[in-house]
């Protein structure tokens, strides 16, 4: 087994390393919780499979649910591959991207997931929990500030990459990119409806303004 990957480790490795992160992205708590509930995440809110919309239709503990296990996808994918490519200097990364990008487009789903941000934030904490720290605080005041997680969540998406250009290390800034930029893609809609007034706040998704009834 060591020999075997051994022999895989170089540039050769990497999209099994991508393969590997989108396989750990593509498992959603978000849609087997709501399956159990007997709900439909399509019926309301932002209509997505992801914590944000948990959160609208399903409450706080489904959401934290969702959140944790999002995080953890990442932060595992990432680990696993330090562990098994050691001498690959941006495994991580593309480990990380690999389930971000899993979580955004599950292929047992037509490609219809989740927003990403948990997951783009739980890779940021197994890469660099300093910066993760730093990246969490910004969100915690823009909450507070805007009441938008879609202001939160492009703000980290932007930030990520901008720090490691900042720090040099282009190469992961240019793969960390490729997620940055689907999770841009994927919040074109969330951006046309601050524009009109009509995206849902935090606050108000959390005093369950928005939850639909469960199935019976």
């Amino acid at each position: 087994m060591t020999a075997w990957l051994s022999a895989l480790n170089d540039l050769s490795a990497y999209p099994l390393i991508a393969l590997l992160g989108y396989v750990l992205g593509s498992s959603n708590m978000a849609i087997y919780h709501a399956r159990l509930k007997g709900v439909d995440l399509k019926a309301g809110g932002t209509g997505n499979p992801g914590a944000s919309n948990t959160l609208i239709l399903l409450g706080w503990r489904a959401a934290v649910l969702v959140a944790v296990h999002d995080i953890g996808k990442a932060a595992l994918a990432v680990w696993l591959a330090g562990r098994l490519f050691p001498d690959l200097p941006w495994a991580g990364v593309v480990a990380g991207v690999g389930c971000v990008l899993g979580h955004m487009y599950p292929f047992y789903t037509h490609f219809h997931g989740g927003k990403g941000f948990a997951s783009y934030l739980g890779m940021t904490l197994a890469l660099d929990w300093k910066l993760a720290l730093a990246v969490l605080a910004a969100v915690v005041v823009l909450l507070l500030i805007t009441d938008y997680i879609v202001v939160c969540t492009l703000t980290t998406a932007v930030s990520v990459p901008a720090y490691y250009a900042a720090t040099g290390r282009f190469a992961a800034a240019a793969v960390l990119c490729v997620a940055s930029a689907a999770i841009f893609w994927k919040h074109r809609e969330n951006i046309t409806r601050i524009r009109s007034g009509t995206e849902i706040g935090f606050r108000s998704a959390g005093r369950g303004e928005h939850r639909i009834k469960r199935k019976k």
